[in-house]
This record gives C-alpha cells, structure tokens and sequence, in this order.
C-alpha cells in the first residue's frame, strides 16, 4: 500500500519504559500536575486521621463543644479538598490516558496500513481492528495511571509505616512485617496471568475477524442455507475466546483472592494489639482507632497495586501483541524518484519470477510494451494476470527479475508517486460512505468542482449528479449501496479521469454493464486510452477488439505475446483460434479448450 502520511509522533519499538516516555513526553505538564494532585492527596490522607483520633481524645476526656466543632470542620473540610484533588487526578489521568493512547493508535493504523499486501492477505479486517483498537484500549491505564498511582501507592504505605512507628514501634514493626509479605506475593504473581490474558486478546480478535467476515458474506450465507453451519462455528468460535476469558479473569482474580485474605488476618493483626496496648494503658482509645485507620489506609495503597498490577497484565498482553505489530517490517520499500513526466510510459519485464510463499505464480516473464500502446491480458482465472498487476502498483516486488516503467527499476521509485501516475478501474468498485466529491476525488481537496462536473459531463453523468438531492454533497453508502452497477463503475471511470495517470490498467471494467452503460463506457475508455499506455484484462474478446498488443498467459506463464492484428490473422495463434471460436463457447471455456 502506498505509505499514508501522518502527523505525530513517530512510532516506537513498545518497551514498558519506552513506551511510556514516548507516549507520555508531549502530555508531561499534565503528568506533573497529575502527580502534584495525587502526592497532596495522600499527605491530607495521612494528616486526616490524626484529626480524628484528636477529636475522640479530647470527647473522652470532657473537651468544651468549641473545640470539638473546630476539629469537625477541620474534618469536613480537608475531607472536600481531598475528594476535589481525587476528582481532579481522575479527569487529568483520563485525558492524558485517552490522548497518549489515541497517539498510538495514530502511530499503529500508519504503520498497519504502510504494511505489504501479504501480510494483510494473512489477516481479516476486524482482526486488524482488534489489534489497533482492542489492544490499545487495554493498554490506555498503563498510560494513564500505573506509574503515577503505583508510586502514590507505595509514598502513601511508606507515609503510613512511619507514622505508625512514631506512635508505637511494636505496631509499626508488625505492619511492616505484613507490607513486606504483601508486597513480595504481589512480585512474585505480578506475571501470572500475562500469557493468557495474551490469548484471551488473540481469541478476541479471531472472533471480531469471524465477525466481520460473515457479515460481509451474509447474502451468499442466507442465500445457500448455511445459516446453521455459519452460527455453529461462531459458536465454536465464541466458546475459544470465553474459555481464555474464564482462565485469564481466573488468573488474575486470585491475586485480589490472596489480597483479601491477608488483610483479614492484618485487621485480626491490628484489632489485636490495639486493644492489647489499650488495656495496659500504653496508648489512648484514638490510638486505637487511629491504627485501625491506618490499617485500613494501608489496604487501599496495597489494594491500588493489586489492581494496577491486574490492570499491567492487561497491558503487557497488549503491549506485546502491539510490540509483534510494530516488529513487522516491509519488504516493499520506498524509493527516492519520480517516474518521467511523460503522458505515456513504456513497461519492460525482464525475467520476473513471483511467488506466494512456496507457490510460484510468475514464472520468468519477458515482455515490452511501449509507450501509447495498450495490451490485452488474456488468460484463464490463476493464470497470473492479477498477480502482474499488483507487480506494476508494486503491492508486491518481483522475487526475481527487473520491472522498467519509463526505462527505469520500479524499485526506485518514491511510492506515492508510482502510483499517482497508474490508474486502475477494477470490477469490484470500492465506494465509501462519503459525499459522492470526497468518492471521486479520494478526499482531495484541491480539485475543483468544475473539473469534477466536467469529467461526469463526459461519461455522461451529468444527468444522474443533477438528479442527486444534494449533488456531489450527497452522501453515499458503503459498498455503493443504492447505486447501479453502471453507476458504481462509471464512477470509478471518473476517479481514473481525474487522475490523469500515464499508465493505465482496467480489469473488465464493461463486464457488469447493460448495452447502453457498456457503449458510454467503451467511448470514455477510448478517451483515456489515448495516448496513454493501457492494460486491459479481459474476460470477452469484445473487451480486446482495439488493442495494439494481445498477451495470454497460463500457469504464470506467457502463452503467446504480439500485435493484435497480426495474431489474429495468423491461423496457429492461440488469439486466431478464440476469435474463431467465439460465437461457440464462453470466454473462460475458450481458454480452458486451447490450455491457456
């Protein structure tokens, strides 16, 4: 695909530390004011229960209402502040989160779509989307949260320990003995659930990808009865994706499980030699109450990590499945130069081979085609006319040989600009759910309406814009829904005519067309055609009767290459034979009898 251009940052190999600096840098003033929120936060935490355990003292001991009702609203409002100061971590954390992570997405759909067409062929479209959606999603609370709160977390225990030490040492070495216990199982299961919370995403995005592709196949399913067949396997499919859900949640659930049963023996713990020092008049009832306060802060710090590191395990799967995408590399890659500026451009095969992996599709094709002729491409389905013409887009580089466009190596041509000079009108139009401008012209902008009103003129589209309720403001559906096979493909004429490309290829572009539709359409190829080169791949010898060259190919390779003419009036050609046949048999059956 050609590279798509776009602004931002560029992206990164995803290591947790890296990745975090990366994403986070343009949003660091944010961060800082994230943390400056979060660090006041806990220092009011750790003051707020002193004012309690003051209040009950001076109750019990017979303070005067006055003072009681200034600890009180004290109380009150330290306890505001703090909830404003939460409130304000959690917008700043949600938007530094969200922004970091649309980053990436920006950064991982760039890198997605500059991808070679093979490895796109490996994968389905909601697989791709799961990957550049689903998996950052997961990962938008490591960016937003983890570091910030985790070291929140462990400033608000440590704050905790000290001034439980200050009050009394046997307690405070009691909790910290239980910290340190707590703190080393979280360590030891940091990971645990990380290898099948991967999965769990893996099997997501197999069945988004299943998803997708019986939705876009539901006429042919409904059509031939395979609705039943279609249900059992997305059941089959569904089942997968809730059985690594089940085990991942499992996984990560028991931390939370093991967390819960240590802080019921740290309240035992606490309760326990509060009300021991209580008794024997070492500490105040408020001591008491303030260690239980404590205790229960010490919960919240710990019961932070715990959700974070649940919440990192998410996030390592995610970021390792996008460090796996960032890995790809491209095979086909960019040149510096710009093909001549030429109106037509001869092409030259020299002995290129391709093949799919270990199936060779192209084998040593040798040809030239000179500039302003145009080729008919003959050849039954497999015989290696697509794969030619995503040769000549560069979608794919030969795996041997030379491709010459203009006399030079395709290979060293900026990709943008090969592909603004070659202009293809396949079958199979792909229209978006845009204004019927933004379809024409691919979104760009700098094309005026008059040319666009008098490139329609001339496929005789006028007529059919004018009837549009809002012209070439009127939106269109995805897929051209609502328009006529006619219409689809006249359009896509008209996209080629504003292209004004000097190569130009045209898969059977008539092969949908009524009568009429097909005479409009055989005058606007004749247009574009001229003086331009052009490759016609044709099904119907109808599609061929005016070009200057005929190839046929089969089983990859090149059958017979010539002028039209000439193998036409040559009784032993292959070409001679299809015409002699033509009004007897089909096209496809024509090629299947002379072994093409």
């Amino acid at each position: 695909m050609e590279p798509i251009a776009l602004k931002g940052l560029e992206p990164v190999q995803p290591g947790y530390s890296r990745l975090l600096g990366h994403y986070l840098r343009p949003y660091r003033g944010n961060v800082a004011l994230l943390a400056l929120f979060l660090f006041s936060s806990i220092g009011l935490q750790l003051y707020i229960p002193q004012i309690v355990r003051s209040f009950i003292d001076q109750a019990t001991h017979g303070a005067a209402l006055q003072a009681l009702t200034r600890l009180a609203v004290l109380y009150l409002g330290l306890a505001v502040i703090n909830q404003l100061l939460s409130a304000a971590s959690t917008y700043l954390s949600a938007s530094v989160g969200w922004s970091a992570t649309n980053q990436l997405r920006t950064d991982l759909f760039r890198h997605a779509v500059n991808l070679d067409m093979a490895y796109h062929k490996e994968r389905t479209p909601g697989e791709m989307i799961e990957r550049i959606d689903g998996d950052v999603t997961g990962i938008s609370n490591f960016f937003s949260q983890f570091v910030v709160r985790v070291a929140g977390a462990a400033l608000l225990m440590l704050g905790i320990l000290v001034l439980l030490w200050r009050e009394d040492w046997r307690v405070g070495l009691a909790l910290t003995v239980f910290v340190a216990i707590a703190t080393f199982i979280l360590h030891r299961r940091r990971e645990i659930a990380v290898a099948a919370t991967r999965q769990e995403r893996e099997a997501s995005a197999q069945l988004f990808g299943f998803i997708e592709e019986r939705l876009a196949g539901l006429d042919d399913i409904r059509a031939n009865g395979a609705g039943r067949y279609a249900m059992q396997r997305f059941l089959q499919t569904q089942r997968e994706w809730y059985r690594w859900l089940r085990y991942a949640w499992m996984l990560r659930a028991g931390i939370w499980l093991t967390m819960g049963t240590m802080f019921s023996l740290g309240y035992i713990l606490t309760l326990g030699l509060g009300i021991g020092l209580f008794q024997a008049g070492a500490i105040t009832l408020g001591t008491v109450y303030l260690f239980y306060n404590y205790m229960s802060m010490l919960e919240a710090p710990l019961e932070q990590i715990t959700q974070q590191l649940q919440e990192f395990q998410k996030a390592a799967a995610g970021m390792r499945r996008v460090s796996e995408l960032m890995a790809v590399e491209r095979t086909v890659l960019d040149g510096n130069k710009a093909p001549s500026a030429h109106k037509a451009l001869d092409i030259e095969f020299r002995d290129v081979w391709f093949s799919y992996e270990d199936q060779q599709v192209l084998k040593g094709l040798s040809f030239r085609l000179e500039a302003g002729q145009t080729l008919g491409l003959l050849g039954r389905t497999g015989s290696g006319k697509t794969t030619l013409i995503r040769l000549l887009f560069r979608l794919y580089d030969p795996t041997q040989g030379q491709i010459l466009l203009g006399g030079a190596d395709m290979r060293a041509f900026q990709l943008s600009e090969l592909r603004s000079h070659v202009g293809l009108v396949t079958q199979d139009v792909q229209l978006f759910h845009a204004s019927v401008r933004d379809n024409l012209t691919f979104f760009d902008s700098s094309l005026s309406d008059e040319r666009i009103r008098s490139v329609l003129g001339q496929l005789g589209l006028l007529e059919w814009l004018e009837g549009l309720p809002q012209g070439l403001d009127t939106e269109l559906r995805a897929g051209g829904s609502g328009l006529s096979a006619g219409e689809s493909q006249l359009l896509a004429f008209a996209r080629v005519f504003l292209k004004d490309p000097q190569l130009v290829i045209l898969d059977e572009p008539s092969s949908r067309l009524d009568p009429a539709t097909e005479r409009l359409l055989t005058q606007a190829i004749d247009r574009l055609l001229e003086g331009r080169t052009g490759i016609i791949i044709a099904h119907r010898l109808e599609t061929v009767e005016r070009v200057d060259q005929i190839m046929v190919l089969g089983h990859g390779e090149i059958l017979e290459f010539g002028s039209r003419t000439k193998l036409a009036a040559d009784p032993h050609s292959r070409y001679h034979t299809m015409l002699q046949i033509a009004g007897e048999a089909g096209m496809d059956d024509q090629l299947g009898r002379l072994g093409a």
